[in-house]
């Protein structure tokens, strides 16, 4: 599980380059990007939400609903 440090070590990792993959509720996601892209993608059926930057992702970014924010604690890295 993740703990708020973490969290916020997470956001900072993403917004200089970093990509991560982790597990929410049973599920694989992954965070990457491209030149001016972060996406948000699920694994199984390789659903993907798109956002323009990684500040962008973390404040609409959803899994099941839920925005990052309110589930970190129950995401597995």
């Amino acid at each position: 599980m993740m703990t708020l440090k973490e969290f916020l070590e997470f956001q900072e990792g993403i917004a200089i380059g970093e990509e991560y993959s982790f597990t929410y509720q049973n599920e694989e996601y992954w965070i990457s990007q491209n030149p001016g892209a972060y996406y948000l993608t699920r694994v199984r059926g390789s659903y993907t939400q798109e956002f323009e930057t990684s500040e962008e992702l973390f404040k609409k970014g959803r899994l099941e609903g839920r925005l990052l924010s309110e589930i970190y604690k129950e995401i597995e890295w």
